[in-house]
Protein backbone atom coordinates (compact mmCIF):
# COMPACT_ATOMS: atom_id res chain seq x y z
CA UNK A 1 0.00 0.00 0.00
CA UNK A 2 3.03 2.32 0.08
CA UNK A 3 2.75 2.94 -3.23
CA UNK A 4 -0.27 4.21 -3.34
CA UNK A 5 -0.54 8.54 -4.82
CA UNK A 6 -0.11 11.23 -2.18
CA UNK A 7 -0.88 13.62 -3.84
CA UNK A 8 -4.80 14.49 -2.09
CA UNK A 9 -6.09 17.17 -5.27
CA UNK A 10 -8.44 16.94 -7.85
CA UNK A 11 -7.00 13.21 -8.74
CA UNK A 12 -9.11 11.79 -5.76
CA UNK A 13 -12.62 13.52 -7.10
CA UNK A 14 -12.08 11.30 -10.12
CA UNK A 15 -13.40 7.82 -10.58
CA UNK A 16 -12.22 5.59 -13.63
CA UNK A 17 -15.03 3.38 -14.62
CA UNK A 18 -14.40 -0.06 -16.67
CA UNK A 19 -17.77 -1.08 -18.12
CA UNK A 20 -17.84 -4.96 -18.95
CA UNK A 21 -13.88 -5.19 -19.64
CA UNK A 22 -12.94 -8.57 -21.17
CA UNK A 23 -9.42 -8.59 -20.73
CA UNK A 24 -7.61 -8.85 -17.13
CA UNK A 25 -4.29 -7.66 -18.52
CA UNK A 26 -6.25 -4.25 -19.47
CA UNK A 27 -7.17 -4.05 -16.45
CA UNK A 28 -3.98 -4.11 -14.92
CA UNK A 29 -2.79 -1.73 -17.48
CA UNK A 30 -5.80 0.80 -16.57
CA UNK A 31 -4.68 0.52 -12.84
CA UNK A 32 -0.81 0.95 -13.54
CA UNK A 33 -1.78 3.99 -16.06
CA UNK A 34 -4.09 5.51 -12.86
CA UNK A 35 -0.95 5.31 -10.90
CA UNK A 36 1.37 6.78 -12.44
CA UNK A 37 -0.69 10.00 -13.02
CA UNK A 38 -2.05 9.79 -9.54
CA UNK A 39 -5.46 8.45 -9.77
CA UNK A 40 -6.45 5.80 -7.22
CA UNK A 41 -10.44 5.01 -7.51
CA UNK A 42 -11.18 2.26 -9.81
CA UNK A 43 -14.51 1.09 -10.11
CA UNK A 44 -15.73 -2.09 -12.41
CA UNK A 45 -18.66 -2.65 -14.38
CA UNK A 46 -19.28 -6.87 -15.23
CA UNK A 47 -15.83 -7.60 -15.51
CA UNK A 48 -15.82 -10.61 -18.28
CA UNK A 49 -13.31 -11.97 -15.65
CA UNK A 50 -13.18 -11.78 -12.26
CA UNK A 51 -9.31 -12.46 -11.31
CA UNK A 52 -8.94 -9.18 -12.83
CA UNK A 53 -6.96 -8.19 -9.19
CA UNK A 54 -4.12 -10.58 -9.86
CA UNK A 55 -3.10 -9.25 -13.08
CA UNK A 56 0.61 -9.04 -13.86
CA UNK A 57 -0.02 -5.78 -15.90
CA UNK A 58 -0.52 -3.73 -12.81
CA UNK A 59 2.82 -3.22 -12.11
CA UNK A 60 3.37 -1.48 -8.80
CA UNK A 61 -0.33 -0.86 -8.85
CA UNK A 62 -1.96 -3.83 -7.66
CA UNK A 63 -3.19 -1.00 -4.44
CA UNK A 64 -5.64 -0.13 -7.17
CA UNK A 65 -6.40 -3.66 -8.45
CA UNK A 66 -7.16 -4.30 -4.13
CA UNK A 67 -9.70 -1.66 -3.56
CA UNK A 68 -11.50 -1.63 -6.87
CA UNK A 69 -15.25 -1.79 -6.57
CA UNK A 70 -16.53 -3.83 -8.57
CA UNK A 71 -20.53 -3.33 -9.87
CA UNK A 72 -23.09 -4.72 -11.65
CA UNK A 73 -24.69 -1.72 -13.24
CA UNK A 74 -23.22 1.55 -14.35
CA UNK A 75 -25.66 3.32 -12.49
CA UNK A 76 -23.81 2.03 -9.32
CA UNK A 77 -20.42 2.54 -10.15
CA UNK A 78 -21.20 6.64 -11.52
CA UNK A 79 -23.64 7.43 -8.05
CA UNK A 80 -22.63 10.13 -6.01
CA UNK A 81 -21.01 11.80 -9.30
CA UNK A 82 -22.62 14.86 -10.29
CA UNK A 83 -20.50 14.88 -13.80
CA UNK A 84 -20.32 11.64 -16.52
CA UNK A 85 -18.35 11.55 -19.21
CA UNK A 86 -17.37 8.71 -21.35
CA UNK A 87 -15.25 7.99 -24.18
CA UNK A 88 -15.48 6.91 -27.72
CA UNK A 89 -14.25 6.31 -30.95
CA UNK A 90 -18.23 7.60 -32.39
CA UNK A 91 -18.15 4.64 -35.27
CA UNK A 92 -21.63 3.77 -34.74
CA UNK A 93 -22.70 5.11 -32.01
CA UNK A 94 -25.84 7.10 -31.53
CA UNK A 95 -24.29 10.24 -29.60
CA UNK A 96 -26.99 13.00 -28.27
CA UNK A 97 -24.60 14.24 -26.57
CA UNK A 98 -21.60 17.12 -27.20
CA UNK A 99 -18.41 15.54 -28.72
CA UNK A 100 -15.26 17.11 -27.32
CA UNK A 101 -11.57 16.08 -28.63
CA UNK A 102 -9.40 14.86 -25.46
CA UNK A 103 -7.51 18.40 -25.17
CA UNK A 104 -10.78 20.52 -24.58
CA UNK A 105 -12.32 17.73 -22.41
CA UNK A 106 -9.95 17.23 -20.30
CA UNK A 107 -10.16 20.97 -19.55
CA UNK A 108 -13.35 21.23 -18.82
CA UNK A 109 -13.40 17.85 -16.39
CA UNK A 110 -10.20 19.82 -14.77
CA UNK A 111 -12.29 22.47 -14.07
CA UNK A 112 -15.20 20.50 -12.33
CA UNK A 113 -12.90 18.08 -10.66
CA UNK A 114 -11.69 21.39 -8.75
CA UNK A 115 -14.92 20.93 -6.74
CA UNK A 116 -16.62 17.97 -7.46
CA UNK A 117 -16.44 14.66 -8.43
CA UNK A 118 -16.87 12.73 -11.57
CA UNK A 119 -16.98 9.58 -13.03
CA UNK A 120 -14.76 8.99 -16.63
CA UNK A 121 -16.17 6.42 -18.18
CA UNK A 122 -14.36 3.28 -20.93
CA UNK A 123 -16.16 0.60 -23.04
CA UNK A 124 -15.23 -2.74 -23.46
CA UNK A 125 -12.29 -3.73 -25.73
CA UNK A 126 -14.46 -5.04 -27.86
CA UNK A 127 -17.45 -3.02 -28.13
CA UNK A 128 -16.79 -0.30 -26.48
CA UNK A 129 -19.53 2.30 -24.42
CA UNK A 130 -22.88 0.93 -25.75
CA UNK A 131 -25.52 3.33 -26.67
CA UNK A 132 -27.29 2.90 -23.30
CA UNK A 133 -23.60 3.72 -21.39
CA UNK A 134 -23.54 6.51 -23.46
CA UNK A 135 -27.05 7.54 -22.16
CA UNK A 136 -25.11 8.48 -18.65
CA UNK A 137 -22.86 10.85 -19.80
CA UNK A 138 -23.19 14.69 -20.10
CA UNK A 139 -20.97 15.00 -22.50
CA UNK A 140 -18.47 12.38 -24.30
CA UNK A 141 -14.68 12.95 -25.35
CA UNK A 142 -12.28 11.40 -28.24
CA UNK A 143 -8.96 10.67 -28.55
CA UNK A 144 -7.92 11.92 -31.87
CA UNK A 145 -7.00 8.80 -33.07
CA UNK A 146 -6.63 8.48 -37.38
CA UNK A 147 -10.29 7.14 -38.67
CA UNK A 148 -8.90 4.37 -40.56
CA UNK A 149 -7.72 2.75 -36.96
CA UNK A 150 -9.66 4.62 -34.34
CA UNK A 151 -10.19 2.57 -32.01
CA UNK A 152 -7.56 1.85 -28.78
CA UNK A 153 -6.21 -0.21 -26.38
CA UNK A 154 -8.32 0.04 -23.20
CA UNK A 155 -5.11 0.41 -21.32
CA UNK A 156 -3.62 3.17 -23.28
CA UNK A 157 -6.97 4.73 -23.63
CA UNK A 158 -6.88 5.21 -19.89
CA UNK A 159 -3.37 6.34 -20.06
CA UNK A 160 -4.05 8.99 -22.48
CA UNK A 161 -6.65 10.28 -21.21
CA UNK A 162 -5.70 10.73 -17.48
CA UNK A 163 -2.19 12.21 -18.85
CA UNK A 164 -3.97 14.72 -20.47
CA UNK A 165 -5.68 15.71 -17.55
CA UNK A 166 -2.90 15.98 -15.30
CA UNK A 167 -0.96 17.88 -18.24
CA UNK A 168 0.21 21.23 -16.70
CA UNK A 169 0.27 23.69 -19.77
CA UNK A 170 2.39 26.22 -17.28
CA UNK A 171 5.25 23.04 -17.76
CA UNK A 172 5.31 22.28 -21.36
CA UNK A 173 7.98 25.35 -22.33
CA UNK A 174 10.18 23.59 -19.48
CA UNK A 175 13.80 22.11 -20.73
CA UNK A 176 16.71 21.11 -19.67
CA UNK A 177 19.37 23.83 -18.85
CA UNK A 178 21.30 24.67 -22.04
CA UNK A 179 25.15 24.16 -21.42
CA UNK A 180 27.22 27.50 -21.51
CA UNK A 181 28.06 28.11 -24.98
CA UNK A 182 31.50 28.49 -26.90
CA UNK A 183 33.30 31.77 -26.46
CA UNK A 184 34.08 34.14 -29.44
CA UNK A 185 37.77 33.42 -28.91
CA UNK A 186 37.06 29.49 -28.79
CA UNK A 187 35.06 30.03 -31.98
CA UNK A 188 37.32 31.41 -33.73
CA UNK A 189 40.25 29.15 -32.72
CA UNK A 190 38.65 26.34 -34.56
CA UNK A 191 37.26 28.88 -37.89
CA UNK A 192 41.06 29.25 -37.99
CA UNK A 193 42.36 25.77 -37.53
CA UNK A 194 39.62 24.28 -40.13
CA UNK A 195 40.94 27.48 -42.32
CA UNK A 196 44.28 26.19 -42.03
CA UNK A 197 43.51 22.44 -42.60
CA UNK A 198 41.40 22.90 -45.39
CA UNK A 199 43.96 25.02 -47.01
CA UNK A 200 46.82 22.70 -46.18
CA UNK A 201 44.48 20.13 -47.63
CA UNK A 202 44.15 21.59 -51.12
CA UNK A 203 40.20 22.40 -50.16
CA UNK A 204 40.84 26.11 -50.50
CA UNK A 205 42.38 28.27 -53.32
CA UNK A 206 43.88 31.56 -52.96
CA UNK A 207 41.01 32.99 -55.05
CA UNK A 208 38.24 32.15 -52.85
CA UNK A 209 40.49 32.36 -49.53
CA UNK A 210 38.64 35.13 -47.93
CA UNK A 211 34.96 33.65 -49.24
CA UNK A 212 35.65 30.60 -47.66
CA UNK A 213 36.79 31.83 -44.21
CA UNK A 214 33.60 33.96 -43.84
CA UNK A 215 31.78 30.57 -44.95
CA UNK A 216 33.75 28.45 -42.62
CA UNK A 217 32.66 31.50 -39.49
CA UNK A 218 29.41 30.99 -40.31
CA UNK A 219 29.21 27.70 -40.55
CA UNK A 220 30.74 26.96 -36.90
CA UNK A 221 28.62 29.70 -34.93
CA UNK A 222 25.69 27.39 -36.56
CA UNK A 223 26.50 24.67 -35.33
CA UNK A 224 26.28 25.88 -31.53
CA UNK A 225 29.04 24.45 -29.92
CA UNK A 226 28.94 23.96 -26.51
CA UNK A 227 32.16 25.20 -24.32
CA UNK A 228 32.42 22.17 -22.99
CA UNK A 229 33.26 20.67 -26.26
CA UNK A 230 35.20 23.48 -27.70
CA UNK A 231 38.72 22.24 -25.96
CA UNK A 232 37.70 18.51 -28.01
CA UNK A 233 37.54 20.00 -30.95
CA UNK A 234 40.30 22.42 -30.51
CA UNK A 235 42.16 19.02 -29.84
CA UNK A 236 40.59 16.95 -32.52
CA UNK A 237 41.81 20.01 -35.21
CA UNK A 238 45.46 20.01 -33.57
CA UNK A 239 46.13 16.29 -34.12
CA UNK A 240 44.73 16.69 -37.58
CA UNK A 241 46.66 19.51 -38.45
CA UNK A 242 49.44 18.09 -36.90
CA UNK A 243 49.21 14.72 -39.40
CA UNK A 244 48.81 17.57 -42.14
CA UNK A 245 52.37 19.05 -41.08
CA UNK A 246 54.04 15.92 -40.68
CA UNK A 247 52.96 14.65 -44.17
Amino acid sequence: MSDAPANAAFTDRLRVVLISPRNPLNIGAAARAMSNFGFADLRVVNPYDVAFREAKSAVRAHYILERAQVHASVSEAIAGCSLVIGTTAVGHRDLHAPLYRLEAGAQLLREHLASAEAALLFGSEKFGLSNEDLSYCRWLLRIPARAEHGSMNLGQAVAISLYELIRDEARIQDRFPQPAAATAEDLERITGMMHEILDRSGYINERTSKSTELKLRRLVLRLGIPQVDAETWLGILRQVLWKLKQE
